[in-house]
Parts: C-alpha cells; structure tokens; sequence
C-alpha cells in the first residue's frame, strides 16, 4: 500500500481581504461603467431613506399607542381604587353600626340618628334600612337627594304601608324581597358577613345596588342592615376630575351594560372600534359583577393618511426620477469625455517624455500646472505645488528676497530672453542650480492667462556630490548623544498627535520628521509586500495592529546625519484613532564605533570625551551650523570677485551687510541655546490632591470596568494644597492604576481579589521632611526581585506587550517635582499577595502629620 504524501492543492486558497477585491474589480470596469455604478449609490440611499421614514412613522405611531394604552389602564386603576376605598371605608362603618343594633347598644331612635348622619356624609347612599330576620323593615331612612318611592325591592303591599318622611321607624310588617335584593339577603344570613348585591334598576331608572351587612346576636341571626348606593354616584364623586377629564370612565355590570359613564354618549359595543383603547377593571369589594372601564382614543392618524408621508415619497420619488435623468445626461457625456480622455492622453505622452521641467502659472503667481519631470527635479508632488502662491517650497529659505524678485520680474513679462539662473530647492533640502526661460501662455481667444517656465538642471554631477559629502561630514560630526525621540502621528490625518524634546530639537513640530522615521514610502512598500491585508495607511487593520508586537527597525537621517534605532508599533489614540508611535534612539555613536572599530580604537579616549559634552556641544553645534555656513559662503564668494576684480563697492557693501547680520544671527542662536537647555520645571499651579485623584479615577474608570476590577480610594481630609503640574500628576496616578489594574486581570484572579487601594495621606520624614504619599496597591502577582531594579530604565517592561517607558516617565514626573518614587511587593507569610507602588511631593506641613487623622472612604468599580 502506497502512501501518498498530502497535496497542497487541495488546501483551501487564502481568504482575500474583502476591501481588496472590491477595489481589485473596481480598477477592472471603464470609466463610463464607473459612473454609471456610481449612480447607485445616491439611488440607493434615497431609498433606503425612504424606508426609514416609513419604519420611524409605524414607530411612532405604535410608540404612542402604547403610552396611550399605559394611560388608560393607569387612570382607570386610579378611578377603580377611589371608588374601592369608598366601600371599604362604608362597610367598616356599617358594620359597626350592625354589632351595636345586634347587641342593643343603640336603639330605634339612635339608629335613625346614625343613619341620617350617615346618608348625609355619603352622597353616593341612596338609603340606609334595619330588616328583621322575617324580612320585615323595623327602620329605614331614605337620602333626601333621592326623592319618590324608593322601596322598590320590597312587596308592594309593604311598601304602601311604609312611612313617608325620609327618617321615621317603619312599620314592622313583613315584605317579601325579590330579586338581587331577596339573593343578597340570603346569602348575607348563609355566609354571615357583609355581601353585595348585583346591580339593577331602581325606581326613576336609577341603577343601584344592595350591601346587606348581617345583624349577630349571640350566634343568632336576626336581620340585616342594608345600604343602597347609587352607581351614578359612586362614578361622579369618587372618580378624580383629572382622570374623567382624560379619558371616559364608564361602571358596567356582568353583561357589559353600561350603567354610568362619564360621557353622555357611549360608541357602540363599550368603543371597541379601531381606534378605541380599552382597560378593564373589577370593581372590588363588591365582587357583584360590577367592572371600571377606562377608555381612550388614539388621536394620531393612519400612515397612508399623514400627508407629510406623502411629501416624502413624493421627493423621494422625484429624487429617483432626476437621478434616472442624470443616469441618462452622463451616458450622453460618456463619448465626449472618451474623445477628451484620448485627446489628453496624447498630449500628457508628450509632456511626460519630455527630460525639461515645466511650470504654469496664472497671472498672479498661483501654480497651475507641472510636469513629471519637474517634480523629478524638486522632490515635491504635483498635489504639493499645484494651487500654491509664492514663496514656492522649492525655493531655498535664505534666497527669498531674490527669488521673489525674480518672479516679479517674470510676471510683468521682463525676464531675459536668455533665461536666468537659479538655485532650486529640492524637498530633501538638497540645492542645485538651474536656468529657467518664461513664455507667455495665450488660450484661445488670445488673451493671456499666464506665464510657462521651462526649467532645466545645470548643475554638475560633481559639485553635487562634493556639497552632498560635506553635508554628511558637517553633520556627522555635531549630532551624537541626543535622548530619544517620541512621537504619535495619526494613520488617517497624518496629523502629529505627540511629540517629545528631543523629537522637537532634532525635526521640529511637524510630522516630516516622523514619516522619515517610519521610512516613508519604502517601509510603507515593504508591509504591503509583507502583508496582503495592508494596503495603505487609510486601511490598516486596526485590531491586528495595536495587538501586533513593536517593530524595531534602523533608520538613517541624511539632513541630521544620525542613525536612529526606530521602534514602531500602531496603538489606539485616546480618541479612538489608529495612531503610530515611534520610539527612536541615536545609535550614531554605535554605528560608528562599530564601522571604525579596527583602525580607530585609539580615538576611543577623544569619542568618550564629546559624549561627554552631551546635548550641550551638539545643540550649540547644529544651530551655529546655517549661520556659519552662510557667512562662509559669503565670504568665499567676495573673495572670489575681489581676486577677478568683478565687484563693485555697493555689491560688496551689500554682502558684508548680509555677513554681519549673519553674525548677530548666531549671536543671537548662542543665547537662544543657553536660555534652551537649561532644566525647566513643570508648569506649576495650586492644586488639590483630592480634585487630583478624582480627576485620575474617572480617567481610569473606562480600563477598572472593562478588567471588572475595583478601587478603594482613602483620601486625608485637611491636605495642604500643592504646588504641582495637575495633568503631569494625574498622568502618573493613571499609569499605576492601569498597570495595578492589568496586573489582577493578567493573573486572572477572583472577583474577591479584584480591587487596587489608593491612599492619599500625609507624612513627616527627616529625608523628606513634609510631604503627601500617593500609594497604588494591587493584589496582583507581584513583580520578581530580579526585575525591581530595572523598573525604571526606559524601553524594559514586565509585559509581554509592554513598550517600558510608562514607569520611566513616571519616575521623571515625579522627580522634576521634587519627589520620589518607589515599588515594593506585599507579603502574606512567605508568599506574594500583591504589590505597592508609592510616589511623594513635597509640601509645607505644619505639625508632623499621620495618616489616621480624618481619613475618607470612597468606592468605585
């Protein structure tokens, strides 16, 4: 049996990066085809607009139904709960009166009392009765705001016998109840406790209902004592004005038959209609089959209905319709633009084979145009030079004033029929001389619009290379020794988002610096050789990038003739950016040392030496540099034309002006160098420790909650204020809480263990004498012995994806203030249980001070 080895075809392909394909079949489609796609887009968005208006009006339109719905059933709970408490409050009061008529405590006379006292309290009782065991009415009093015949619910012959008045004793005759009334009794004289009749029609067409309240005497049933309410009234006065005012508030019984309502007219079927709301609810204590209907209305209208609908589809609608037109116009435009295209590519083969510089302008001055090859000459990009009014980038810094004589001269049409000569600047810095020849630029109706310049190299080869080699020396040999140069760019904006001294000493304030650093275009070239997923800075992969190891390369600067050791690595800006840090150090030293190791070990002495001079010697030397080599240059120049006795006395007057004020220039460059590296202190202000330390813990809350870790925070009440840089401090206190912080979550510790204290107390030392201790305790893993030394040094780190300069800068934060910093980790026996790092800053204490003295407690995760 044969084995085969794998075949790697069969393995799938790799996953292409999706945006590299779409731009792959992009550049594959014509232009005509390009911008008929590109119709699409405003197509498409005007629909997609159109149905996010439809989604937000069948949004809102539920959204209020729903507050409606929540209204309703608020309000009729509302009305359900006043009339119950009414009833409750009533049958407590019956039943009082009830056990002293059983148990003969009041009278007939007394209970009539009682009655009318209470029919007059309660508007919503009808009547108010004493009925026997043999249902005969022993007493009865009748609410005068109920007038007529209101024993309806007795045997008529009963009735006719009964007294008139409203509040008389009734004569002791037997009736025969009927109905919900004879029910009510029944049941009240079976359960022995109070029950409510269902409701029914009464007299007058008044619907009321019955609560029969049993008299017990001695275990003995002997009657029962019976309220009448009226429904209507209960609705009326028992329901708050605001809840009728919103909405209708109706009392039904058992088969839904409304009784009372707070509106005059009912829709049909209790409004379930198709924009009616409805919330029911059982009317207790009764339990008789009374229920609160609570009703609404929705008052928006249907969204075929809404006419601002309608507008929007109608724009929208007109919108596609006027794209549809252009979709048309840009077809008809399609063949011009081929027979513009084809045209324009003939002439630009032209211009583009041709080795002499042009350059258009218009008649102010402005840059209309350059060719290939006059970008070739400067170094600068067509997007750098078109649109720009002088001064120009290519011309030299210290040639102003004659190169904006010249172009003068050119605009008005005066310039030599020979040409003139130049010294042109390129971007690198670099300079070379050239003869340029003007001609003015006429468009078809002959007027003239501007002026083309013809530029042409006449520089040696030699004389290049001589002036190249002298700057490589001269710089050489001044910059050795610098610190290093931090700087953060942003990938998107190309903005300089940070950057150090020694990255403003060396490149200044812009990002020119920085993009030599990373190496520009060929470094951006190697990553997209080395990786498929990168195609630009506009596309980097965030996520892969700022989780992606540093990148260590070595970078050489020509205009500052210094090696550089870049560390780079793309990191998350505060704002969200993807944003590049570089980390370069001067290795100048080193390179050279190792280049010149075998035949110059003698001049190691004379190397030690101006290491020694430090930033002094070779800031003083990089400054002096331009002034003097332009006082040489000047100087070699008078020379030159005294010896061929080709100046006059007003030029050579003229250029010793020019030397001498060259003179005072580096004069003045020697002050500007003393003034410059002299240790300067932190922007100081009057702070508070506790302002300090709030402000740092809201900074760190994001990371505390993210790691789910929490922090203890003790603060001495009556701290002296300080004389600190707040943001330099803040810095360092969210440094310690974001290690202390990724320290547990790395160990992956318990949620009992998760928590870091900060104390903020005062001390008195004899080393330090008074001062306030910032100290940041973690139950972390600790730091191992053979590391603590080496916190500080800058570029070591504990972690793995550490750059090693958070703790460095801390401790250089610290000590420009005058304070101190140390780490040491926390014992539990023999074993590690966490790790302290504690920083001091000086401050005037009167008395020596503890840090048990008024200590607050505050807590946060």
């Amino acid at each position: 049996m044969t084995r085969h080895a794998p075949d790697s075809s069969l393995d799938p392909p790799p996953k292409a990066h999706p945006r590299r394909l779409f731009w792959a079949w992009w550049k594959r489609q014509s232009p005509a085809h390009q911008d008929r796609f590109a119709t699409f887009a405003p197509l498409l968005s005007v629909l997609l607009f159109l149905a996010a208006i439809i989604t937000a009006f069948w949004y809102l339109r539920n959204e209020e139904f729903e507050r409606e719905q929540e209204s309703v059933k608020r309000d009729t709970e509302i009305a359900q709960q006043q009339i119950r408490l009414r009833l409750i409050e009533n049958q407590e009061q019956l039943v009082r009166m009830a056990r002293e008529v059983a148990t003969h405590a009041i009278d007939l006379d007394e209970f009539l009392g009682q009655a009318v006292s209470f029919a007059r309290e309660r508007p919503e009782v009808v009547s108010l009765s004493w009925i026997d065991a043999d249902q005969s009415v022993k007493a009865r009093h009748t609410s005068p705001n109920y007038p007529g015949d209101l024993m309806h619910w007795a045997d008529p012959v009963s009735a006719a016998s009964a007294p008139e008045s409203p509040a008389v004793p009734a004569a002791s005759a037997p009736v025969a109840l009927r109905g919900e009334p004879a029910w009510a009794f029944a049941a009240a004289r079976d359960l022995r406790q109070p029950v409510y009749s269902r409701p029914y029609e009464g007299s007058g067409a008044l619907s009321v209902f019955q609560v029969h309240v049993p008299l017990i005497d001695r275990s003995a049933f002997s009657g029962t004592l019976v309220a009448e309410y009226s429904v209507e009234s209960l609705l009326r006065y028992f329901v708050p004005a605001e809840v009728t005012r919103r909405h209708a508030i109706s009392l039904l019984d058992s088969n839904d038959r409304v009784l009372a309502s707070s509106v005059s007219r009912e829709p049909a079927n209790g409004a379930h209609s198709s924009n009616g709301i409805v919330q029911d609810v059982a009317l207790a204590p009764s339990g008789n089959g009374l229920v609160v209907r609570g009703q609404g209305w929705r008052t928006s209208i249907g969204l075929i209905g809404n006419t601002l609908f309608w507008m929007v589809v109608a724009l929208s609608a007109l919108t596609v319709w006027m794209l549809l037109g252009t979709w048309r116009h840009m077809r008809r435009r399609s063949q011009m633009q081929s027979t513009l295209v084809t045209e324009t590519n003939f002439r630009r083969a032209m211009e583009n084979s041709m080795l002499t510089g042009m350059r258009a302008m218009d008649l102010e001055g402005r840059i209309s145009y350059v060719n290939p090859a006059f970008c070739a000459m400067t170094g600068f990009a067509e997007d750098e030079l078109i649109g720009r009014l002088p001064p120009f980038p290519h011309w030299p810094p210290d040639r102003m004033e004659e190169n904006t004589r010249l172009l003068q001269q050119e605009l008005q049409g005066r310039s030599p029929a020979g040409g003139i000569e130049v010294k042109i600047m390129r971007k690198d810095g670099t300079l070379f001389d050239a003869r340029m020849y003007v001609s003015p630029l006429i468009d078809a109706k002959g007027h003239q619009t501007g002026w083309m310049t013809s530029m042409t190299n006449i520089t040696e080869a030699k004389r290049i290379r001589d002036q190249l080699s002298a700057s490589h020396e001269r710089f050489t040999t001044v910059l050795e020794g610098l610190e290093a140069a931090v700087s953060v760019l942003s990938v998107a904006q190309g903005e300089l988002l940070f950057a150090n001294r020694s990255y403003r000493l060396w490149f200044g304030a812009d990002s020119q610096g920085h993009a030599r650093l990373a190496g520009a275009d060929e470094a951006l070239a190697a990553r997209r050789d080395a990786d498929e997923s990168v195609d630009s800075f506009g596309g980097l992969p965030a996520q892969e990038l700022t989780e992606a190891s540093s990148d260590a390369h070595e970078v050489f600067i020509e205009s500052l003739q210094k090696w550089f050791d870049v560390r780079a690595r793309y990191v998350q800006w505060t704002d969200g950016r993807l944003a590049q840090m570089l980390i370069a150090t001067d290795i100048t030293a080193r390179r050279r040392a190792e280049e010149q190791a075998s035949h110059q070990a003698e001049k190691a002495q004379v190397t030690s030496r101006l290491v020694t001079m430090g930033e002094m010697a070779s800031s003083v030397a990089h400054e002096l540099n331009q002034p003097l080599t332009a006082i040489t240059n000047y100087c070699n120049g008078m020379v030159s034309r005294v010896k061929s006795d080709a100046i006059e006395k007003d030029d050579l007057i003229a250029a010793l002006e020019k030397t001498a004020r060259q003179a005072h220039r580096a004069g003045q460059i020697i002050h500007r160098i003393r003034a410059f590296v002299k240790r300067s202190e932190p922007q100081r202000q009057t702070a508070k420790a506790r302002d300090i330390v709030e402000d740092a813990v809201d900074l760190a809350g994001i990371e505390l909650k993210r790691r789910n870790v929490h922090i203890h925070t003790y603060i001495a009440q009556r701290l002296p204020d300080l004389q600190v840089d707040p943001i330099l401090i803040e810095q360092v206190l969210l440094n310690l809480l974001k290690n202390a912080a990724e320290a547990i979550d790395h160990a992956k510790l318990p949620p009992s263990r998760r928590h870091i204290e900060l104390r903020v107390v005062p001390r008195h030392t004899p080393e330090e004498g008074g001062v306030i201790e910032f100290s940041v305790r973690d139950n972390g893993p600790g730091v191992k012995e053979e590391m603590m030394a080496r916190l500080y040094e800058a570029f070591f780190s504990t972690k793995a994806d550490g750059l090693g300069i958070g703790l460095s800068l801390c401790r250089s934060i610290v000590e420009s203030h005058r304070g101190r910093i140390r780490a040491e980790n926390l014992y539990n026996g023999p074993v590690i249980s966490g790790c302290s790092f504690a920083f001091t800053l000086p401050v005037e204490l009167p008395v020596p001070a503890t840090e048990t003295h008024g200590v607050t407690l505050t807590e946060t995760s």
